[in-house]
This record gives C-alpha cells, structure tokens and sequence, in this order.
C-alpha cells in the first residue's frame, strides 16, 4: 500500500482528493497538512467553525470519517518519513516553495501551475502522453532529488488536450481555436463576489486561463527531445469565458487537420481511443463518449459520465471555414477529472509504471 501525504487538506480541492482516496486499494492517506492555522489540531476541528459549529466541507460527498480524527500538520513542517507519495491542493505561491522541499524524499503530485512549465516537468494525462514520465529521471538528475513532481494540467486543458489526441493521432494538426464555458467552481470559492458576478451574466475574461490553456496542450501533445518536451507545432488559439454553471466546463472547438477528415472518422478516432488505462482503479472505462444527440454535450447531463472522469463529445461537425476543418463541443468535469480524481488517476498510471513504490 503507498502511504500518501495531502498537503492542503482542509481546502476544497484537499477534501477533494481525499473523497477520492476514500478506500482505494493501493493507496491509503497517512498524513494531513494545512495552513499554521489549521496546525495542531484535528482535521474535524480545523474544518468546524469554532463560533457557529458549522462543518466547512465543500464536496457533495460527505466528510470521510476515517481522517476526521487525524492531526493535521503544518505544511512547512510536514515530515516525508513513513509517506511514499505528497499530494499536493496548495496554491502556485506556497507550492513553489513546499513542493521543492517534498520532492527532493518523495514523490509530488500537484494540482498548482507552479512548476508546468519547467522544462523538465512533464504534465501529465494517463491515457494520452504517458510517455512523457521518461522525463522525470531527467528531473531527479538535474535537481538531486529523491522524488520529482508532476502538476496535473489546468482543468481547462484536460478537456481539450484528451479530444484532441485521436485526433492528432490518426489525421494530424495544422491549428486549434477553442471558446471555454468555464464552470463557476473553477474559479475556487469566493464568497458572495463570484455569484453575484455570474449571475444573468458571462464574464469573458478568466486571467492568466488562454495562455495556460494554449501552452499547455502544445507540451501535452509534444514530444520528448534530450531532457525536455518540443511542443507540439501546431497552433492554439482559445478563448476562456465564465459562466452561470456550477460544475463542467463546456469547450467549443474548431480544428484544422493536416490529413483530411470526415465526421464519421473523427467518431470512429474518438469512440476507439482507450488510452491504455485498464486496470487503473479511477480510470473510466472509455477517455471520451461521443453522443449524435445534437442537444448534448450539456455540463448539468453529461458531467458525471463514467464518475466526472469522461470528456463527453458532441456536435461533431465539418467546419467550412478551416482547412480540413472538423469542429465539436465538449464536457469535461473540472473538478474531478480536472483536479483530484485526475491527479489520483496520474498517481495510479505512475504506481503502475513503476515511477512511485
């Protein structure tokens, strides 16, 4: 059994993973790290309002007992002895400077940005570029590290980059334009401000989300050159928006294939794409389901597909104003196989392959 740390337990996307790791048979949480402020006490005290004696549990499961009675440590002082692999829920500031000091005994999955573009950090997708954990030996190499750390992508890009991989596969790339519907709950939890924001309105404009989302897919779908990934060559081009859905994020895209391309080829490409993943604990027994109901993909029906972790695909189309154009929509949930359940998933291939144990 791997003996895993989470780091950043308390937020949402901590009480995410541990949803996720709730009896999995090969990993088991054996240790729980906050904030100086949830520090010292237990995890069912640190997630109670002391004034109101409210549980501040974010997931729509409810808490997991079995760590309810567990301390929770500082973060900075979290020990690696005993703990096989650190889950990493803390935001990009505080990971540049934790994860580092994990990494260098065990290994780091993340779900912050603060390492994606490192030259010899891969970001990983089981299913789709697996490969690209030959980098990590690399990694260790170059920063004497015992560990490594791998961030999962932006809950934007997995959507994208999973579609797109039959699809570059079998027909090739000339570009890429996607629009996103982003969920509310990718923006975190803000009090008050987001819903009234959103509400009977789009915001058009998600900071820092086009370029992650266009950097990020290039390297996914690039391929391993000496010590570092060559981006895949060709163009991406999005634009992210929010809007008034709780959970799943909705792309439409627009792809130019260097190989002609019709509709039905497109279905075959995307319905046959299995990614490899059998035998994995979280992994849904089809990447992506492709529905000829014109209506759908739709966040509120299709979210939840094969347990938030399917990229649902509809629509699928000829588009006339690219070269061998094709176009679709897309569902992913962002916050499942977009966060925690994708970041375990990524902890299963890895266990798998022989990279953590």
């Amino acid at each position: 059994m791997i003996r895993a740390a989470v780091v950043g337990a308390t937020g949402i996307v901590g009480q995410q993973f541990l949803v996720a790791l709730k009896g999995h048979p090969w990993i088991e949480v054996k240790a729980l790290a906050a904030s100086e402020r949830s520090a010292g006490q237990s995890y069912r005290k640190a997630i109670t309002d002391p004034a109101t004696g409210a549980v501040r549990w974010f997931c729509d499961e409810p808490p997991v007992e079995d760590v309810m009675d567990m301390p929770v440590v500082n973060a900075t002082e979290l020990s690696t002895n005993g703990i096989d692999l650190v889950f990493s829920a803390i935001e990009s500031g505080p990971a540049k400077t934790l994860e580092p000091q994990y990494a260098a005994e065990v290994p780091v999955i993340s779900t912050a940005s603060a390492f994606r573009y490192e030259d010899d950090v891969p970001i990983l997708i089981p299913g789709v570029n697996p490969g690209h954990a030959r980098l990590l030996a690399a990694q260790r190499k170059r920063r004497g590290w015992k560990g490594f750390i791998t961030p999962n992508p932006n809950c934007t890009t997995i959507g994208l980059a999973v579609t797109l991989k039959p699809i570059y596969d079998a027909f090739g790339l000339n570009s890429v334009i996607m629009t996103s519907m982003q969920a509310m709950s990718g923006a975190g939890r803000s009090p008050g401000v987001i819903g009234l924001d959103i509400l009977d309105n789009v915001i058009p404009f998600i900071p820092g989300e086009e370029d992650k989302v266009q950097r990020e897919t290039q390297k996914i779908l690039g391929v391993i050159e000496g010590d570092a990934i060559r981006p895949a060559p060709f163009v991406v081009s999005c634009s992210c928006s929010r809007v008034c859905v709780l959970e799943g994020h909705t792309e439409a895209v627009f792809a130019s294939t260097r190989k002609p391309a019709d509709v039905a080829s497109v279905i075959k490409a995307m319905r046959e794409y299995d990614g490899g993943l059998a035998g994995l604990p979280s992994a849904p027994a089809h990447l992506i389901h492709v529905s000829e109901d014109p209506f759908r993909p739709q966040p509120r029906l299709d979210r939840d597909n094969e347990g938030g972790m399917a990229t649902t695909v509809g629509r699928v189309r000829q588009d006339a104003a690219l070269p061998n154009g094709i176009k679709y929509v897309l569902v992913s949930h962002n916050t499942k196989m977009g966060a925690a359940r994708g970041a375990v998933l990524e902890a299963e291939m890895l266990i798998h392959d022989g990279y953590i144990g």
